[in-house]
């Protein structure tokens, strides 16, 4: 204790000036460490000012994609299955056929009525041109019997002059009235006779008449039985509507299926989307047609899609859900309500990097991109979709109509 104390002047001895230092150098690390949380906060704030406040960024986003139900559109028994899950096929591919059998036994017998039709129209066509040559001989008929008429009655005129002189006798006056009488009542018989032919032929002809055998009702009843027919027996192999990736099967051999009844689902890869569900308060300047990076769970940061937004939902995720919310009913406590904003993807980066329907994104739109109009960004407003797996199969029944009606050997063209 002795050692500490100076002895001139009974005081502790001053502090030793290396301390100095050590308090300089932590002074020096304090203002280092401020210094660069101040550099950094002033990176991320002149960032922002620049570029940040542009983005709007959420991750609730998830990958959609087109779930197309595949059904059948007659009714039958599954004997055949061409497809399984995960299964890649393009358009027009048969998934699956159901026992044709009795479709092609309707369409037999469509095809014999169809046969039938055409023949009996064909008769028709030619009993209408019979009654016309019947009409033209009760004609010629009717001009006999008018010459024969004139002539009985010049007979009966010229004896009824004679006849007061005693130039005939009396026998042959009444021999020249019954004669009359008989030519003129054959007259009669063969105009009803004309009138009877030109009846029967006025009604063929109002069957026949402006169409020909190809065009008569008939045949174009019978024709369309055929189409019908032929159509439902094309229908028992269902075709993939749209190339994609088979998905939810659920068909199993020996089943009856109904039409309408969901067999498997096709969902075509290469037209995927993302929707993005961005809060209320994020959307006051996203437009469609505005730039988006987004990044997807399955790959990383690594791989980066660019995307362009193509519209915001019409309402909030709650107004469309199944049971709405009631705000007007007891008490109320606002929640922030998100609104699901659609975005598409670049094919070739979809086919480079395949997403999967349901997978989580990041998204990240650039609200400074808007252009001028929907129009100028690449988004098609209506832009119609379709397939046409189905085309051919009505095309083939039209030519198997007419490959009936021309091997009847008759001709499709005489008009009545």
């Amino acid at each position: 204790m002795s050692d500490n104390i100076d002895t001139s002047t009974g005081a502790p001895p001053a502090p030793s000036s290396s301390a100095e230092p050590a308090n300089g150098r932590r002074r020096l690390l304090m203002l280092g460490f401020f210094g660069i949380v101040l550099l950094v906060l002033g990176a991320w704030g002149a960032k922002y000012l620049l570029s940040g406040r542009y983005f709007v960024v959420t991750e609730n986003a998830y990958v959609g994609g087109d779930v197309v139900d595949v059904t059948p559109q007659v009714r039958g028994m599954v004997y055949r299955i061409h497809v399984r899950e995960t299964q890649k096929v393009q358009a027009g591919d048969v998934l699956v056929e159901l026992d044709p059998t009795d479709a092609r036994t309707a369409l037999a017998r469509a095809e014999a009525e169809l046969a039938r039709a055409v023949r009996d129209v064909a008769a028709l066509y030619a009993s209408t041109a019979a009654l016309d040559a019947q009409a033209e001989a009760r004609n010629a008929d009717v001009a006999a019997a008018e010459a024969a008429f004139v002539r009985a009655r010049a007979d009966l005129d010229r004896r009824a002059e004679v006849a007061a002189q005693g130039g005939v006798s009396a026998e042959e006056l009444a021999h020249a009235q019954q004669a009359l009488k008989t030519a003129e009542a054959q007259l009669a018989s063969v105009r009803l006779a004309l009138a009877a032919s030109r009846q029967s032929a006025t009604a063929n002809r109002v069957q026949t008449n402006g169409t020909t055998i190809a065009s008569h009702p008939r045949v174009l009843s019978a024709a369309a039985a055929v189409r019908e027919a032929f159509i439902a027996e094309g229908r028992t192999r269902i075709l993939a509507p749209v190339a994609g990736e088979v998905a939810r099967s659920a068909v199993t051999l020996g089943a009856a299926v109904q039409p309408g009844t969901p067999l498997l689902a096709i969902v075509p890869l290469d037209r995927v989307w993302v929707e993005a569900n961005y809060k209320e308060g994020q959307l006051g300047e996203v437009r469609a047609g505005q730039k988006v990076a987004l990044h997807s769970d399955l790959y990383g940061t690594g791989v980066e899609y660019d995307g362009t937004v193509t519209g915001l939902g019409a309402g909030t995720g709650a107004a469309f859900s199944l049971l709405p919310a009631q705000n007007a009913s007891g008490n109320w406590i606002k929640v922030v309500q998100r609104v699901p904003v659609r975005i598409a993807l670049d094919p070739a980066q979809l086919a480079r990097n395949p997403l999967r329907v349901g997978l989580s994104m990041e998204a990240r739109i650039d609200t400074r991109t808007t252009p001028a109009s929907q129009e100028g960004a690449g988004v098609k407003a209506g832009n119609p979709r379709g397939t046409d797996v189905y085309s051919p199969l009505d095309a083939q029944a039209t030519a198997r109509v007419q490959q009936i009606i021309a091997g009847q050997g008759i001709a499709a063209t005489p008009r009545g």
